[in-house]
């Protein structure tokens, strides 16, 4: 019996002390930071359902597709900027609409198709701002 208990303050102990980690890692990054922070929780919540979705689990397959489109919709469409982005920021809304709209889809379905092509989007749109953060460290 203690040794279950020890396991499970433990197990508590790890997981406060890992949502710390988090919470300190947002306070301190940088705007640009946290948007690709946005997108590596997006990319690995579709990694997750894609693994569920393979292993017939609906119910976590549905948590993790609930929490991609949760980022991309109230994290990156929400922090697009329309008056200073004008049209790329416009363009990247549509992009991000569309992505929810494969993740609903791969749901709604089982579509790992539209999983994988709304895996790649992000991942291009991540890999350019990341390009972009790296570029305007060094210049």
């Amino acid at each position: 019996m203690t040794v279950m208990r020890g396991a499970a303050a433990y197990g508590r102990g790890a997981g406060a002390y890992a949502r710390v980690g988090v919470e300190s890692g947002v306070m301190s990054a940088s705007p640009h930071q946290l948007i690709v922070m946005l997108f590596d929780g997006a990319l690995g919540a579709i990694r997750a359902a894609r693994i569920h979705m393979q292993a017939g689990n609906t119910a976590e397959k549905g948590k993790s597709i609930s929490k991609a489109l949760d980022i991309v919709n109230n994290g990156l469409l929400a922090a697009l900027d329309t008056e200073k982005g004008g049209e790329i920021a416009e363009r990247l809304g549509s992009l991000y609409d569309y992505i929810g709209r494969l993740l609903l889809a791969a749901n709604l379905h089982n579509d790992q198709e539209s999983l994988d092509q709304a895996e790649k989007l992000l991942d291009d749109i991540a890999s350019a701002w990341r390009e972009i953060g790296s570029a305007g460290a060094q210049g």
